[in-house]
């Protein structure tokens, strides 16, 4: 019921939209705003194309219409790339907000259910823990919707959300983006771990004055993990970083054959404390803390699909206060 009121509302404001447009006799179609769309996201038009099933000169063409009706240029051209410059910028979430209400006009017009194709982002430790799950129940509840699902580390999906790449964003580490807005999701804490044959690995604790003579194995920059590590890291102490790597499970099995120590998310160690395999080094001076956090588009426009996927990752972690208390679902 709450989705057919959610679709009804998407379809009655895209008709008073596409009206509006009709009354004012605008020049443009919806196949130009789309073509601007996809060659601001690829910077490319031959790609562009490809994504739209387009021949590099229809595509071509259709931007260069556009830019000529209105005698005005939307990318500054290098080459064969295409960035947008201040004006494609400032109109880019104006077009994906009409290309997106115009597939959900066209979805509810053909009577289609679903929320059709939803476009994520989702940094390491969520996309490999958590984010799974998540996309298992979506597409269980809505066999009719697609789910595109993007893993990368936080700078990326950032950066990708700022260029209307993909729709939602799940990210641990910090966004500074102002046209990006963030809202909390659930608490999570990094802990240092060691195999359990390491000294530090016997005694279950350390000081930092013997962390900082430790080898350690950890994530890249940008990720969320490390700006979490290097926050709660001294300054005054320089990390003696053996490897950076930038997968949470090769820096685990680094940790097991001995080569150093670690410090990742509780909820990626779960299973291999509970088997043995490596043990938590508990630090009282060092604050791991941190949040995951949801992201998107300060102007992108809600879709019903992302406030269901939102409305499910709460469901999740309803009752909990940190990520690691998550109780997975059984398989059957």
């Amino acid at each position: 019921m709450v989705t057919m009121v959610i679709m009804h509302a998407i379809f009655v404001k895209t008709i008073f939209l596409i009206v509006y447009i009709e009354n004012k006799n605008m020049h443009f179609s919806l196949r130009q705003i789309g073509v601007f769309v996809a060659v601001a996201r690829h910077q490319s038009v031959s790609r562009a194309g490809e994504e739209l099933a387009l021949s590099q000169s229809a595509t071509s063409a259709a931007l260069a219409e556009l830019e000529r009706q209105y005698d005005t240029q939307l990318f500054d051209r290098f080459g064969k790339t295409l960035r947008l410059n201040e004006l494609g910028q400032a109109l880019l979430p104006q077009a994906v907000e009409l290309i997106e209400r115009a597939a959900a006009l066209e979805s509810a017009l053909e009577g289609r259910a679903g929320f059709g194709t939803l476009r994520l982002g989702a940094t390491l430790t969520i996309g490999n823990y958590l984010a799974t799950l998540i996309v298992a129940d979506f597409l269980q509840r809505h066999p009719e919707s697609t789910l595109d699902l993007k893993v990368h580390n936080t700078a990326t999906i950032v950066e990708r959300l700022a260029r209307h790449e993909i729709d939602l964003g799940l990210i641990e580490g910090r966004c500074r983006r102002p046209e990006l807005l963030i809202e909390p999701w659930v608490a999570d804490e990094l802990v240092v771990f060691c195999a359990p044959t390491h000294p530090l690995g016997r005694r279950g604790s350390a000081t930092l004055a013997e962390l900082a003579d430790e080898d350690w194995i950890v994530r890249e920059p940008g990720s969320g993990t490390r700006e979490t590590l290097d926050r709660a890291w001294p300054d005054e102490q320089p990390l003696k970083v053996r490897l950076e790597l930038e997968h949470t499970e090769a820096i685990k099995r680094a940790v097991e054959f001995g080569l150093g120590i670690g410090c990742i998310s509780r909820l990626a160690l779960r299973d291999a404390f509970r088997r043995g395999s490596l043990v938590a080094v508990e630090t009282p001076e060092l604050d791991l803390r941190r949040d995951f956090h949801f992201v998107w588009h300060r102007r992108k426009f809600q879709t019903a699909g992302m406030r269901e996927f939102v409305a499910l990752c709460r469901a999740l972690t309803a009752g909990i206060e940190r990520a690691d208390q998550i109780v997975w679902p059984a398989v059957p």
